[in-house]
């Protein structure tokens, strides 16, 4: 939701930040691979309990992800860029998941279920992005929702931030990504008039 309405208002310093990066010669995949590195770090960070660097590093790869897009953009984008995207995204999640799940293993579940509804929900998204003849600005159809990475940020933050309602913000975090997947099923079905 954030993702889609609100945009248009970081949009200018993701833009000037994508131009700097032109300026000094990296591309949109170099990025992309930049982002998950430093991504992927934060699970790593909650495990030894240095909550705000997985905070910090999990906000700088997810701006970054979002320059890298834009930078695309402004050149080539490219199938291979969007597959490393869209990829890298999910195991930047997982390394969070993982890094909780291990750090406090009474959450465990949880963690697991939410798990499973971010697999069920990317399996909706991609799906109908691949069966879609609908384009938008990015290399394949996107489904808004009511979760989109945003809110799984903020959603991850307060996760790693209020450890003590761990189980509880993991399962609400599960209703918002059902949600989410029911909200694209209904759209997908009216998209996919012959099914």
């Amino acid at each position: 939701m954030l993702d889609t309405h609100a945009r248009k208002y970081v949009q200018p310093l993701i833009g000037k930040s994508a131009d700097i990066l032109l300026k000094v010669g990296l591309n949109a995949n170099q990025v992309t691979t930049i982002s998950f590195f430093i991504g992927v770090s934060s699970g790593l960070f909650i495990y030894f309990e240095y909550e705000l660097a997985a905070l910090i590093v999990l906000w700088f790869s997810g701006f970054l992800d979002a320059v890298d897009g834009s930078m695309a953009r402004k050149t080539k984008s490219s199938a291979w860029g969007t597959l490393l995207d869209v990829s890298f995204d999910r195991l930047v999640e997982i390394s969070v998941i993982l890094g909780l799940a291990f750090r406090y293993p009474d959450s465990m579940w949880a963690l697991l279920l939410l798990s499973v509804s971010i697999i069920y929900a990317m399996t909706i998204f991609l799906t109908v992005g691949a069966l879609s003849e609908k384009k938008g600005i990015k290399s394949f159809y996107y489904q808004a929702g009511l979760a989109e990475r945003t809110e799984g940020f903020i959603l991850f933050s307060l996760m790693i931030i209020f450890t003590e309602y761990l189980t509880l913000l993991t399962l609400l975090f599960l209703v918002v990504e059902v949600f989410t997947t029911l909200q694209r099923l209904a759209e997908a079905r009216k998209i996919m008039k012959d099914i």
